[in-house]
């Protein structure tokens, strides 16, 4: 069974759907009401675990009602909630989400105890995690924890999946540390300076990034599925077709299911169409980690 660790963010997802979004200071009367469990690294453990994977998960939660429900969630997962650390101090995250009737949406995130997740926290929990090859992370967490992680991935020769969302300035070095860096439009183009609009910028990203010292780059393109490059390797994939509900978690479970596939030796090719296929299911359903499929999903 492949192995992947992924290190990050936990929330509860609070989700209005409607019509429309409003207009600075407009009120809407919006439609039904979601409770879900979010958090870029909550929703990209289950996938990895609905894909078949070992997950060690470490995150941090308050030690309230949201805290509580997260763990008991994560554990129906099948995911071991050891790791996931309590802040008595802080509230859990939360999201706030707004879902348009074309399944777009707005997100605003209460971080919580996830801002206080630290490389101290991290260093204490990685030598009680079994053998692992993957590492998987996300911007939802202190940067000085994510510099820790990429430390410790180049100096135990780890492979470090890094989702730059949401996407902030990152310090030069971590980039030559990074097997993979799995950026959306926006988010390689905030990074980059470069315009993310056409089939002709998306060579110009990754070799950027890879002038950085990244191995692989995968840009991540909504509907226009995605565009993958490393030193010996340059193609496109497409999304496949759907009807889409909601596309709050779609990057969520590509990651996770992409580091699954590759914990298990999967060509890239493969296990690029694998999380694509993945992410495309998730679409046509409503929540976060509601909307991961499982495995026997994809045959």
């Amino acid at each position: 069974m492949a192995h992947v660790v992924v290190v990050g963010s936990s929330n509860t997802d609070l989700v209005v759907k409607t019509g429309r979004f409003p207009k600075p200071g407009e009120t809407l009367v919006g439609g039904d009401f979601f409770l879900f469990q979010g958090g870029k690294g909550a929703n990209q453990a289950v996938a990895a675990s609905r894909m078949g994977a070992q997950v060690s998960f470490i995150s941090k939660v308050g030690k309230d009602l949201f805290g509580k429900q997260t763990q008991e969630s994560l554990e129906k997962e099948g995911i071991s909630t050891r790791l996931v650390l309590e802040d008595a101090e802080k509230a859990s995250g939360i999201a706030l989400i707004t879902v348009n009737e074309h399944g777009e949406n707005t997100i605003v995130v209460a971080p919580g105890a996830n801002a206080s997740l630290s490389p101290y926290d991290i260093q204490a929990a990685l030598p009680s995690i079994p053998s692992h090859d993957f590492i998987l992370c996300q911007l939802e967490i202190p940067i000085e924890t994510i510099i820790f992680l990429a430390n410790y991935a180049q100096a135990e020769m780890k492979n470090l999946i890094l989702n730059p969302a949401p996407a902030q300035a990152l310090p030069e070095s971590i980039y030559q540390q990074l097997f993979l860096i799995t950026p959306n439009e926006t988010e390689a183009s905030l990074l980059t300076g470069i315009p993310c609009d056409s089939e002709a910028d998306y060579p110009k990203i990754a070799q950027w990034f890879r002038d950085k010292g990244v191995q692989q780059v995968l840009l991540t393109l909504g509907e226009k599925g995605t565009y993958f490059q490393n030193s010996i390797q340059e193609y496109r994939i497409p999304a496949q077709k759907v009807i889409a509900v909601d596309s709050t978690a779609a990057g969520d479970v590509f990651n996770g299911s992409l580091a699954v596939a590759l914990a298990e030796g999967m060509p890239w090719k493969e296990a690029i169409t694998l999380a694509t296929h993945a992410a495309s299911i998730s679409v046509t359903r409503m929540g976060a980690q509601a909307s991961a499929p499982y495995r026997t999903e994809l045959i």
